[in-house]
């Protein structure tokens, strides 16, 4: 978790002596002798630089290319500009092009230090945010999640995604189960559809037909021969959201699918073979349903072969920044390019979020839709999150104190450590976060106050 930082610098000693520098302060550093070299380096796919300080006057390619070549790469990577006094126009220059601050030589180990600590801090958001988009390539569907219980489901979304076996989702309502669903599809590779199937939105006299197809005198206003849902979903996956409203009476003839590989049509004599993967999703305890007899055990056990638990959005909180930036996003004008106020994003990161992924949704949708300006603030809020008493103690500080980001971040981890007791774990859980990143943080705040006790 250590930030990176690479050095452009053609003078040898100098290059060394920032690179003692930066290392002395538990930094990871890549150093370049010249523009040509950084340029490589920062074509690296593989290699991140999280900040770069390059000098203005090298031999062969100076520093103001260098500087957009990271402008056009990283955008959200902070360049630190180094140079002599004959040089200072330049340098200006290159801040004018979005360099974040020059410094002229020589200059004090403490000043250097000072520029890159305020440069890293400031562009922390903009680069994870960045770093996360990259990602999201990576990960399945659309599900958009950089916290710890969500890369522990992608994982598992990958590897259910190599076997036919069937699967059961479970979660909250709102979570994103069919997002899931479809995820696992995408990592199957079937030739067949992904067929979404609500057994709750099908009336109970309809749901044998709808799932297994009819003949056309299979029952009164029945028309012509109609092939069901599963014969669509052949060689792809069929998906059964909310399994647990499926009637009793229909649950053995799916078991007979299950176990045979068959369909029958209503009204048909002979059977039709079938090759589906079949994913079930429910927001109910499936076992408390099988003891209160609402559910067939043997129908449970053969779905419940794989399970994924997704996770509700209070235990990611960790994600809900880069949710509500792709909300924005999404719902913003074409042109216009909305934020979010910093004590806006933290009272939406502390709130519950009872109604989870789906009400977090809407609340942005509603916000963009009534706010006045480019900047989401705290009267864009429904009622009911502004007056949450989650977050008021910690907003109505924020506010008075004119907190930062960062500093918020900060009260928020103490005050979810305070409540679970100093265990890490929980507090990690809580937060969405690894316990490695969390043990990372801790330590910065207390090399910032030693007599903090955490």
């Amino acid at each position: 978790m250590k930030e990176t930082i690479l050095i452009v610098e053609d003078d040898q000693d100098l290059r060394e002596l920032m690179e003692e520098i930066f290392e002395d302060e538990d930094y990871y550093v890549e150093t370049a002798i010249n523009g040509r070299n950084a340029i490589e380096k920062l074509s690296d796919e593989n290699q991140m630089f999280d900040l770069v300080v390059t000098d203005v006057q090298m031999p062969e390619m100076k520093g103001d290319v260098v500087l957009q070549n990271v402008r056009e790469k990283r955008a959200e990577t902070p360049v630190i500009v180094v140079t002599a006094f004959g040089s200072v126009e330049n340098a200006v220059e290159m801040v004018r092009n979005g360099a974040y601050q020059y410094l002229t030589k020589p200059f004090k180990t403490d000043e250097l230090l000072d520029v890159a600590k305020k440069a890293l801090e400031e562009t922390e958001q903009v680069r994870t945010s960045a770093r996360i988009r990259r990602e999201q390539t990576e990960t399945p569907s659309k599900i958009i999640g950089a916290s710890q219980p969500m890369q522990k489901l992608f994982d598992l979304i990958n590897r259910a995604g190599r076997s036919m076996s069937n699967v059961l989702i479970t979660g909250e309502s709102g979570t994103g189960k069919e997002l899931v669903a479809k995820a696992i599809h995408q990592a199957s590779n079937l030739d067949g559809n992904f067929i979404a199937v609500n057994c709750a939105a099908i009336p109970s006299e309809l749901v044998e037909s709808e799932l297994f197809g009819h003949t056309g005198q299979a029952f009164t206003g029945a028309k012509g021969v109609r092939a069901g849902l599963f014969e669509s979903a052949d060689s792809g996956t069929i998906f059964l959201d909310e399994i647990a409203e499926l009637p009793l009476t229909v649950q053995p003839k799916l078991l007979r699918v299950l176990q045979e590989g068959t369909v029958r049509r209503v009204g048909a004599d002979l059977e039709k073979k079938i090759k589906v993967r079949i994913i079930a999703a429910t927001n109910k305890d499936l076992e408390n349903e099988v003891k209160e007899n609402t559910f067939r055990e043997d129908l449970f056990w053969r779905l419940n072969v794989i399970h994924l638990e997704v996770p509700p959005l209070r235990e990611r909180a960790f994600d809900i920044p880069l949710l509500i930036e792709h909300f924005l996003e999404k719902y913003s004008m074409d042109g216009l390019n909305l934020e979010i106020a910093s004590d806006t994003l933290a009272i939406l990161t502390a709130y519950p979020w009872q109604g989870n992924v789906r009400e977090l949704e809407n609340t942005i949708e509603r916000a963009v839709a009534l706010t006045h300006g480019a900047v989401l603030t705290i009267d864009d809020l429904p009622e009911r999150i502004r007056s949450s008493k989650t977050s008021n103690t910690l907003i109505s500080q924020a506010r008075t104190e004119h907190m930062t980001v960062a500093e918020l971040e900060k009260e928020y981890i103490l005050q979810i450590l305070e409540e679970t007791n100093g265990n890490k774990s929980q507090a990690a859980k809580i937060l969405g976060l690894d316990r490695k990143t969390l043990y990372r943080k801790l330590d910065d705040y207390r090399k910032q106050n030693p007599e903090l006790e955490i």
